[in-house]
């Protein structure tokens, strides 16, 4: 009998506890109590982080600084270069992970950034420009670790259906999702994406006051959209950005128009010496009567004429006795 009993207890005390875990609100409450706060996590987002080999050291530090900022993350190790990016789908999968972002490095200075929806898509391609780490920012202000950002959006981003699709994959990516384990339920800081110039321009800013006093806490950096993609990493490119250029075809124009301004000095200076005349201005003899002192001068003149003349005595003495 007393087993049964013991059994008996012990099928009913999970029931008790779930009945106790889910609080039912009451018909009155006042204003002074807090809200049951609610254990389950419904939102469950997560973003496996990680990068290609070839990334230089300010690119790891600046991947780095962006996993701080998302306590929803995962990490991974390095990938291969030479696997195809279709491979991310199935590490996405292993990890128990709907969203990814890839960094890709190439020459050691170009950082290439993928953002996607796993496995459904789409998938957008992005060149990071202007990037500054927490590092080297160094700027005042201090926010919670795992604290939930505020997002905010630029007006344009309504504008364009292209910029529509990126906002809505950016709130699904940094949006840190409530009740999450890693998180703290507290709102300190803000993201701000701001479209200007055809980029997207990023910034993290600190909430210092409740009047609205912000301070940029870092880390900041341009994302230049490449592509959009309709599937992840892969499918049908539903968007191609017209006015992009490469950062090699970029640097490939700058070293032709210094190779130019290097062939124009030459041609310049050979065009020079065949024009150059040979007496670049004619020359008065008396100019010389001008330099130096005056009384000198005429000592020398007068000298010159007294040898000037002995010279001719002499020739005429020599000229008679022949």
């Amino acid at each position: 009998m007393k087993k049964k009993e013991l059994k008996r207890k012990r099928n009913e005390d999970p029931d008790k506890e779930n009945i106790s875990a889910v609080e039912i609100l009451p018909a009155k409450r006042l204003s002074d109590e807090p809200l049951p706060k609610k254990v389950k996590w419904i939102n469950k987002q997560r973003v496996l982080v990680f990068a290609t080999r070839g990334i230089s050291y300010r690119h790891r530090h600046f991947m780095h600084d962006l996993k701080t900022l998302m306590p929803h993350h995962r990490p991974e190790s390095k990938m291969e270069r030479t696997k195809n990016l279709q491979v991310v789908n199935e590490m996405c999968e292993m990890k128990n992970c709907n969203k990814t972002m890839l960094f890709e490095g190439r020459k050691k200075r170009d950082l290439y950034l993928w953002f996607s929806n796993v496995p459904v898509g789409p998938c957008a391609k992005f060149l990071v420009e202007n990037i500054y780490t927490m590092g080297e920012l160094k700027m005042t202000g201090n926010c919670l670790r795992g604290s939930r950002p505020l997002l905010s959006f630029d007006e344009n981003f309504n504008t364009k259906p292209h910029y529509s699709l990126l906002k809505e994959l950016f709130v699904q990516i940094f949006g840190v999702p409530n009740h999450h384990p890693k998180s703290q339920p507290f709102f300190d800081h803000v993201y701000t994406f701001t479209v200007l110039d055809n980029r997207i321009w990023f910034r993290n800013f600190q909430i210092l006051t409740e009047d609205g006093g912000l301070a940029e806490i870092g880390p900041r950096f341009v994302l230049n959209p490449i592509k959009i993609f309709a599937d992840s990493f892969g499918g049908e490119i539903l968007w191609d950005n017209p006015t992009y250029i490469s950062p090699a075809k970029f640097r490939q124009s700058l070293m032709k128009k210094a190779a130019g301004k290097y062939i124009n000095k030459v041609e310049q200076k050979i065009a020079q010496e065949v024009n150059k005349p040979k007496e670049s201005y004619s020359l008065n003899p008396t100019d010389e009567i001008f330099k130096g002192d005056p009384l000198e001068k005429a000592l020398e003149l007068q000298q010159e004429e007294v040898k000037v003349m002995q010279r001719n005595k002499v020739s005429i003495t020599v000229c008679n006795k022949v």
